[in-house]
């Protein structure tokens, strides 16, 4: 946080020029309105692939609940109201496509999900990091980012597996994250990735219209909200099923645990665990005004992409109390977890000794660390070339203060033993230097 701007930053040109030619578009007719409404998204889906079935129809809500917060909440721009159009219409072709690979290949949905590693904490406490060095060894099994954004294959995909064609995700992917670079590049440095860099399973909980993801791309309070008060189990069985017939495109063995994060696992473990009663949990822990910052930082770097009416204020607000409901119903789920089954890692030890602090991991999953070395040492090469800038941001920024987040979080910051960053961590480093 050194060298802080005193204002959020602003969004490119590239989306004001789009946001004009849209405009513009539908002034003469040439662009129709976006028909943000489940009926006719529905039927657009049906009517482009030829499908008829969407599997658990558990989704129906969630969706109706989000359409009816962006239309009253969101205020999203033309280009906004484009993206997230193109958005509904992907995620239910998939959900059709999904349904036909079952039927097509049964034997998917037999593929067993074993003792799967699952990292968890908070946005921004360095399960990114974590999840990427895992994913390095050969005997686990990840989500890449093409996957996460196009996880169900093509209807073709046999061809894929026989060699005689390429899978055109990986190239969706990267025509996606050029448009992501145009419209905000900042979202790229505060979370650097590539089409085949390992990512969390997001997008499968994405697929149910479930998640923070909709939070944090869009203001959708009534849809956060609804989703806190709901149980999340659907959306994960459906995950489960996406994950085997991820597994099953890249033909990995089922053997082979998955390795699987994303912050939303915080507020949904019961779900989790229900789902996946053997996991392995791996919590990471960082200092809250950190994480909060940053978090807010993410959220705001994207919603202003989509919408011309961000208060920065309520941006902060809303993800300090996030972070605080993602810590609370952390902390209570861990009540029914057996210890040997889990394990805290700081973000502050992995900036410090992340070899040793992997060592730990190791430990805890009972496999020997040397083989995974030379892979993980690439990664960290990779990493900081991917991650060119720095990731610039302030809780002031966001209308907060350092006393705010100590208020709401000290105790979790004392609960874990949680070492301060910044400013005050340097000092306490420098004056335990001198005794």
């Amino acid at each position: 946080m050194q060298g802080i701007p005193d204002s959020p930053p602003r969004r490119t040109r590239f989306i004001d020029g789009l946001n004009m030619a849209i405009r513009a578009g539908r002034a003469v007719g040439a662009i129709a309105p976006a028909p943000l409404e489940k009926d006719a998204l529905l039927g657009e889906a049906v009517e482009a692939t030829g499908l008829t079935d969407f599997g658990d129809r558990w989704f129906e809500r969630p969706m109706e609940v989000l359409l009816d917060s962006i239309r009253t909440e969101a205020r999203l721009n033309p280009a906004g109201e484009f993206a997230a159009t193109s958005q509904f219409r992907h995620v239910l072709r998939d959900r059709l496509r999904t349904q036909m690979w079952f039927r097509r290949h049964p034997e998917i949905l037999a593929r067993p999900i074993r003792k799967p590693v699952v990292i968890a904490g908070p946005m921004r406490s360095g399960t990114t990091r974590l999840h990427r060095l895992l994913a390095s060894d050969q005997r686990f099994s990840h989500m890449r980012s093409f996957e996460t954004i196009s996880p169900v294959p093509g209807p073709g995909y046999e061809e894929v597996l026989a060699g005689d064609k390429d899978d055109f995700r990986p190239v969706l992917a990267e025509r996606i994250m050029k448009v992501a670079r145009l419209a905000n590049p900042r979202t790229l440095t505060i979370h650097p990735t590539g089409p085949q860099e390992p990512e969390e399973e997001l997008g499968l909980l994405v697929a149910s219209m479930w998640g923070m993801k909709h939070e944090a791309q869009w203001h959708v309070p009534t849809y956060g909200r609804w989703c806190e008060g709901e149980d999340a189990t659907p959306a994960y069985r459906h995950m489960a099923d996406l994950l085997r017939l991820v597994g099953w495109s890249q033909q990995s063995s089922s053997i082979r645990p998955w390795i699987l994060k994303t912050p939303q696992h915080m507020l949904d473990l019961p779900a989790l665990l229900e789902v996946f009663p053997d996991a392995r949990l791996i919590f990471t822990h960082r200092d809250p005004r950190q994480v909060v910052g940053s978090a807010a930082s993410l959220a705001w770097n994207q919603t202003v992409i989509y919408s011309d009416s961000v208060d920065p204020q309520r941006v902060g607000e809303e993800w300090l109390r996030k972070t605080r409901l993602q810590i609370e119903r952390m902390r209570a789920a861990r009540e029914a977890i057996p210890p040997e089954r889990m394990i805290d890692i700081h973000y502050s030890a992995m900036d410090d000794d992340w070899r040793a602090t992997m060592a730990r991991v190791y430990r805890f999953l009972g496999l020997e660390m040397g083989p995974a070395m030379p892979a993980m040492e690439r990664f960290i090469e990779r990493s900081r070339r991917l991650k060119q800038r720095p990731h610039r941001y302030s809780l002031e920024q966001f209308g907060l203060s350092p006393q705010q987040v100590n208020e709401q979080l000290g105790d979790y910051v004392r609960h874990y033993d949680i070492p301060v960053e910044g400013a005050d961590r340097q000092a306490t480093c420098a004056a335990a230097a001198m005794n």
